[in-house]
């Protein structure tokens, strides 16, 4: 077995590792060769040889998700690592000349030494780009080992080394190559990086969220590996947000096993401190809730490993927001078009919200950034406008502290250096890759959901030779026109009934303010508790009057009639002050 701390042969190398290495199996036979012993089977012992093999750059050898610290005596040298997409969280410290590494940040202030406190410019990157930028995490004095860095502790310091950095296609199709050797190539790749997660000593289920990505790992599995799969999903009691219909349609289709937990508005309600304990970090959605009691779900059926298609929207250009800024530029050629400014509407159709909205509000609001093509963050300035609207709510103190804070800039300034040589789709992919993606989707919504829940996630198309397949890919095969994950649609075909992959991309959503204001009264008592005048005083992130007159506003008016900035205000402010409560003050009066 993999028992931890695991050592080499003579006990000077030593390893504490949480993850997988998929390709341990091809490394392990690789070292046999060059004549190491192995006492177990467990990929943990893999990389204590490969790093006696190698020294640190071994990392790059590694197909996997993980976090692992290694001990060399010899040297005195401690190195901690992360993988290539953040999909397994690091997190580290100093105090009184030691540094202290966990997996979660709650571990860290188990040292009585470690300070508690929120860092507001933590919050304000968080408002602003729906993430941290590693190393920034929401705490004052702890950092985030950043996706593909190691660090190595010796007497003389620290020293932090990016090892991977995703090079995006460069805009030319040099070798011309044909669209059909593109599709043979994603189609193996995906094959190859199922197979390899495939390799458990326990059985492996999927998620079916009812869209391409799920559907398409799903049929993959059943097509070319296991016929007998067990897929589960999360269906909603309001029907804006419920794809149950799909989502039966692709377990019907594929005769799979499925199971399905349905969450309405009280679930939510009374399951978010958990969610924010868990995630360690504010939120802005209530969409890790549902993915949370989804893996209690997987949990309570015995399975330990589950399948999901996170990644493939950021890796082929699956997302609205890559649509917009194309409408935005083409808009913005000629600003004073009447035609133009409606291509939005048509593109956000699907969105109950956006159907009830005012043309000229829709105009005024996307005309705000329309204009500023030179931003490197195009493609997210109206995204990062939405939610705006938190840091208007900030109290006096906290403005003035911020006052001359720039979490733009200070993205900007962590881009690499070819970033102004890709295309603009490119770009587009390369900024929610490192916010979206590894700060938000595989924290909050993915791996601290499940790991929760002693369910681990794997993500087939986050394999780095997929990511960096699709990366090389002309833009054209991922956003053709207007139709989004082009290349992926045409090798989905032959696997899924049409209208699955024909079907308009949906957002996965939650119902968010409604959550806490609409639950019939249950659970209601931290909310109110939390949101209380003498609360918001205390904690002093937020203006009282303004928070205040905002909760009128969810409470009097139809909630559906609320516009995606409030409601991201409001689970917002609420999930600051439960982080507050759960973090700083150390209150667990809450059922976790």
């Amino acid at each position: 077995g993999g028992q931890q701390p695991m050592h080499n042969e003579d006990r000077t190398v030593w390893v504490v590792f949480n993850g997988e290495i998929f390709n341990y199996i091809e490394l392990r036979e690789g070292l046999l060769k060059k004549g190491h012993t192995f006492y177990t089977k467990s990929d943990t012992e893999v990389l204590i040889h490969l790093y006696e093999e190698k020294g640190p750059e071994f990392v790059n050898d590694l197909n996997g998700q993980f976090a692992f610290a290694i001990w060399d005596s010899k040297v005195k040298s401690l190195m901690l690592a992360r993988d290539r997409l953040g999909i397994r969280p690091l997190f580290y410290t100093t105090v009184d000349g030691s540094l202290l590494f966990a997996s979660e940040i709650k571990s860290l202030f188990t040292d009585k030494r470690v300070q508690r406190e929120i860092d507001i410019h933590g919050l304000d990157q968080f408002f602003t780009c729906w993430a941290t930028i590693p190393p920034q995490t929401a705490f004052k004095g702890i950092f985030e080992l950043p996706p593909a860095h190691y660090l190595v502790a010796q007497k003389g310091g620290i020293i932090i080394k990016q090892y991977w950095e995703l090079d995006f296609y460069s805009g030319i199709d040099k070798n011309g190559t044909r669209e059909e050797e593109y599709e043979e190539q994603l189609l193996e790749l995906l094959k190859d990086s199922i197979r390899l997660r495939l390799r458990a000593d326990v059985p492996v289920a999927a998620y079916l969220s009812g869209g391409l990505d799920s559907s398409f790992i799903s049929a993959l599995v059943k097509k070319h590996f296991n016929n007998k799969l067990n897929t589960f999903s999360v269906s909603f009691n309001d029907r804006d947000f419920d794809e149950s219909v799909f989502q039966r349609r692709m377990a019907e289709f594929l005769g799979t096993d499925h199971k399905v937990v349905t969450c309405n508005y009280a679930d939510i309600n009374k399951i978010m401190p958990q969610v924010v304990w868990h995630a360690e970090k504010p939120l802005i959605r209530t969409a890790p809730a549902p993915l949370f009691l989804l893996a209690k779900l997987v949990r309570e059926n015995n399975i330990k490993v589950v399948l999901t298609g996170e990644g493939s929207d950021e890796i082929l250009g699956g997302y609205d927001l890559f649509r917009e800024a194309k409408i935005r530029r083409f808009w913005a050629k000629n600003p004073d078009s009447r035609l133009r400014p409606l291509l939005m509407q048509k593109l956000y159709s699907y969105i109950p919200n956006f159907r009830k909205t005012n043309t000229v509000f829709l105009e005024g609001f996307y005309r705000r950034h329309l204009l500023a093509t030179d931003s490197k963050c195009y493609s997210h300035l109206p995204r990062w406008e939405t939610t705006s609207r938190l840091k208007s709510l900030f109290s006096r103190e906290v403005k003035n502290s911020l006052s001359n804070y720039k979490t733009e800039e200070l993205l900007e300034s962590h881009l690499p250096a070819g970033f102004s040589r890709w295309d603009k789709l490119s770009q587009a992919q390369h900024i929610e890759i490192i916010t979206l993606l590894s700060g938000n989707l595989l924290s909050s919504q993915g791996d601290r959901m499940m790991m929760a829940n002693s369910v681990e996630g794997r993500f087939p198309f986050l394999d780095y030779r997929v990511v960096e397949f699709c990366a090389k890919l002309p833009a054209r095969l991922k956003l053709k026109v207007m139709e989004e994950k082009y290349l992926l649609k045409k090798i989905a075909r032959p696997y899924l009934p049409q209208d699955i992959v024909k079907r308009k991309k949906q957002a996965y959503q939650a119902p968010d303010s409604a959550s806490f204001f609409n639950s019939g009264g249950q659970g209601h008592s931290y909310v109110d508790e939390l949101l209380s005048e003498e609360n918001l005083a205390r904690t002093n992130y937020f203006d009282p009057l303004a928070v205040t007159t905002l909760v009128k506003k969810c409470k009097s008016a139809d909630s559906n009639l609320l516009g995606a900035r409030d409601n991201m205000a409001v689970v917002g402010i609420i999930t600051t002050l439960l982080l507050d409560r759960l973090f700083i003050k150390e209150k667990k009066e809450f059922e976790l």
